[in-house]
């Protein structure tokens, strides 16, 4: 493992160097592909901004995509990016933020190798768009709390062994106050998963029913009642993963409906070729947009401008999906299969024209609610007045529910 005294100035041509040390003593044709990523890990060349000894080496974030592209070149293995998203873009950014050294030590290495898969339990039926009303309880017992409550809309809950959780810990404060951030073993005692079937016919997400669960205080992250200040750096470094993915030009829900125009030619009116100029358009103003996020990124902590590009993200999905099933007749009506399917990571642009428009629905609501990110933009970009909060100073167990 990577010391604090082996680390030296960090520049491209150095971690070139460390990347071809590591090829040399882990050739990804003859190694193990989980071995390769331990040894990644170790060496620093995880993600290249977080401390030695934590998978990075105290280098500019910017400097990932040297590592990145040496290894692909080299055809070393990744670590799944898509099914362990959760874990690499919001619980491993907060633990790090709010864990103790034992936490990190323990949790982040194989978080990102993707031997254990994290979820997320914030939203509950009656707190999705309100997140801060969560009903969820969670009370001290000596060095354990206990944990009751249920959460809902979870990705990946199925797969997952462990969860980044918020729950209430003082009703008697206002409901922004009383939260606490905890990490749950998800094989505990009393956690129940549930598949819940969306209109796609997939149970991508799941109920989770938390019955008696008794989390060790060493499990808290943050101070008892700071749980919506932690929660805060999870849902922006979400927002960030959801919105602002590096693709190509043409890349994702653009690329497909434009390479059905292309080679579609009897499909093609004149109103839609207007309609898919104004989209394309659109598109390649919010990729360009992301990559200067990742810009602003590279500099420090996500901002709120995270939740624009989740918003725009969302709302191009939607109308893209619409023109590619308006676009195919008949045929964008069809439906492959409705048969139960449990997918281990979020496919956006899977399958046919069908299931990208039922899908693209929920991106309105995932990751923050269409109407929440324009509460935020207003807000924390614009400066604008907040909405009147009546319930902002009164005692959570008062609130009407």
């Amino acid at each position: 493992m990577t010391t604090a005294r082996d680390r030296t100035a960090v520049d491209a041509p150095e971690l070139r160097r460390r990347v071809r040390a590591l090829l040399d003593a882990h050739p990804p044709a003859g190694t193990d592909r989980l071995d390769f990523l331990r040894a990644r890990f170790d060496a620093g060349l995880a993600w290249v901004h977080y401390p030695v000894g934590l998978g990075g080496l105290d280098a500019p974030r910017s400097l990932q995509s040297v590592v990145d592209a040496e290894l692909e070149a080299a055809g070393a293995p990744d670590n799944d990016p898509r099914r362990i998203g959760i874990g690499l873009g919001m619980a491993a950014p907060t633990i790090l933020g709010f864990g103790t050294d034992e936490q990190r030590t323990r949790l982040l290495r194989p978080l990102w190798t993707g031997e254990e898969v994290w979820c997320q339990l914030f939203s509950e039926p009656g707190a999705g768009s309100d997140l801060a009303a969560l009903g969820t309880r969670a009370v001290r017992d000596g060095d354990t709390w206990v944990v009751d409550g249920q959460k809902v809309w979870t990705s990946s809950a199925h797969i997952a062994r462990w969860a980044i959780l918020i729950a209430r810990t003082d009703p008697d404060l206002p409901k922004h106050r009383g939260i606490t951030y905890f990490i749950c073993d998800m094989t505990d005692p009393g956690v129940e998963v549930r598949p819940l079937r969306q209109i796609t016919g997939e149970a991508e997400f799941n109920e989770v029913f938390l019955t008696g669960v008794r989390i060790p205080d060493s499990r808290r992250l943050g101070e008892i009642g700071e749980g919506w200040r932690v929660a805060q750096t999870t849902l922006m470094n979400e927002r960030v993963a959801i919105g602002g993915g590096r693709v190509p030009r043409e890349g994702g829900m653009i690329g497909l409906v434009a390479g059905t125009w292309r080679e579609r030619p009897e499909l093609r009116t004149h109103d839609l070729h207007q309609r898919l100029l104004r989209l394309w358009t659109d598109a390649e103003a919010a990729r360009l947009a992301s990559e200067r996020l990742r810009q602003q990124l590279a500099l420090g902590q996500p901002g709120p401008e995270g939740s624009a590009m989740k918003l725009a993200f969302s709302h191009l999905n939607q109308r893209l999906s619409a023109l590619e099933v308006e676009m195919l007749g008949e045929e964008g009506l069809s439906y492959d299969d409705w048969t139960l399917r449990r997918p281990e990571h979020v496919d956006f642009t899977g399958r046919d024209a069908g299931y990208r428009y039922l899908r693209a629905k929920g991106n309105s609501i995932e990751g923050g609610t269409s109407e929440v990110l324009l509460n935020i933009i207003a807000e924390r970009v614009l400066g604008l007045p907040p909405e009147p909060r009546t319930d902002k100073d009164v005692a959570w167990k008062d609130l009407p529910r």
